[in-house]
């Protein structure tokens, strides 16, 4: 309670007001955090040389940055394999493929929703949402009910489909690297999931038009080296599982091992096309259109979401410098030892409506409540799938807001927050039927 830390806590309110305003104010999330971090630290070094002490905060920071450095490398190489499989034409083939079929606005529905599901464990929820939702605006973009609740059933089932995999969300990845709870223990979530994803689409899809729009025929193909590289990220994740599992080593480390085997595989693409290179002139091929460029590995890395990698920084950051002060020891009291672990952890996930999941997260594993594994499994569960309360809690729904502008909107996705919510307390109650867990 000394002014150093009523300041600090005062920095990040006002930091996290200007994220929370990011859509109306256009200023990217990661700028106020980054500077309310460097503030929230410098408070943090005032007040432990006051008190004599001048090597904890030196101490403190260093602890929260390495565990930056080890998400920030994790991302780096899975954003980078996404994005290589984006320019090599996998998400955009897949949506043809559906929006040539000539399924019915219902079968799309239930395609859209599924496929989100099961693609967003492995390539993350927004890119997943993205493709999705450009699927049910191609097949319907003037029909606003299915727009709206096309999206919706994508947000719900893909963050949904993040919450039993490590590799489906940030939360779960931080989960996964601290070792709260080992890599085959999260697939123990795959049936709360998938309930929290279907009830509230059983609900939706009654009010669905029964209608058949016309397929739209669009003409694209996996470019060379598309299916080897799904082939190499999957390896990828297998290797980081092996170095957590087997080696006991950061699972960083595989996946940076990785990216460099894919940036070698880039080396032979860039090579096999300039064994063509007879057939362009300049960059335009001899029937005078144009070609494509060279594959070049760094464009990939550097299509990285760097603002969401700097997001973190401050977030953890802010969040570190905030425990580092006695915060979060206060809020573990306030939260864990006054409500109990499960009605905590409930709470969790409706914070994670409101505020990103990531610093919610990020505090609670900075608090480490004694909780065992089911618990640390219940506020995983809650922390991915609360967020698709309120079409502002996830990254998903922050995107097909501006992808569908003016038909998915907060207030669209609001009016069925309800059924939302009923998948949410579903999931919760199938969790504790599971586990036999018990308030």
């Amino acid at each position: 309670m000394t002014w150093f830390g009523i300041a600090a806590l005062i920095v990040f309110v006002f930091a996290y007001a200007l994220v929370i305003g990011e859509e109306t104010l256009h200023m990217r999330k990661s700028k106020p955090v980054m500077v309310a971090a460097g503030i929230i630290w410098i408070l943090v070094a005032l007040a432990f040389n006051a008190d004599g002490d001048t090597t904890s905060a030196h101490t403190l920071v260093q602890h929260n940055i390495l565990e930056y450095a080890e998400l920030l490398l994790f991302l780096l190489a899975a954003m980078t394999y996404v994005n290589t499989m984006e320019e090599r034409n996998i998400f955009a083939t897949l949506r043809a493929y559906l929006v040539s079929k000539g399924l019915s606005l219902k079968a799309i529905f239930w395609l859209t929703g599924l496929l989100a599901f099961f693609i967003s464990p492995i390539a993350d929820n927004l890119t997943t949402a993205l493709v999705m939702a450009a699927v049910v605006m191609a097949v319907a973009r003037d029909n606003a009910k299915f727009v709206t609740l096309g999206c919706i059933n994508i947000v719900v089932a893909a963050n949904a489909g993040g919450a039993f995999s490590p590799f489906g969300d940030i939360t779960t990845l931080m989960v996964w690297q601290k070792g709260m709870v080992e890599f085959q223990q999260f697939f123990a979530l795959f049936l709360p999931a998938i309930v929290n994803w279907l009830v509230p689409a059983a609900i939706m899809v009654w009010f669905l038009p029964n209608a058949i729009p016309q397929s739209v025929t669009e003409e694209v193909h996996v470019k060379q080296g598309g299916y080897i590289i799904i082939a190499m990220f999957l390896a990828t994740i297998a290797m980081a599982v092996l170095f957590h599992s087997l080696l006991h080593l950061p699972s960083m480390l595989g996946m940076m091992t990785g990216l460099g085997m894919l940036k070698l595989y880039g080396y032979w693409l860039k090579r096999v096309a300039f064994q063509y290179e007879e057939s362009f002139v300049g960059n335009t091929q001899l029937d005078g259109s144009p070609g494509d460029p060279p594959f070049d590995i760094f464009h990939q890395l550097q299509r990285s979401e760097w603002d969401t990698l700097m997001f973190f920084y401050g977030v953890i950051l802010c969040v570190g410098g905030l425990g580092a002060l006695g915060y979060l020891n206060l809020t573990s009291h306030l939260m864990y030892d006054q409500l109990g672990a499960s009605w905590a952890n409930i709470l969790v996930g409706l914070m994670s409506a409101i505020v990103d999941n990531i610093p919610v997260m990020f505090a609670v594993l900075s608090m480490s409540p004694s909780m065992d594994v089911n618990q640390w499994l219940l506020v995983t569960l809650t922390a991915g799938v609360g967020g698709s309360l309120l079409s502002v809690g996830s990254a998903a729904g922050v995107a097909l807001m501006g992808q569908a502008r003016g038909t998915y909107t907060f207030f669209s996705h609001l009016k069925w927050t309800w059924a939302i919510a009923l998948g949410y307390i579903a999931s919760i109650a199938t969790h504790f039927w599971l586990t036999g867990m018990v308030f």
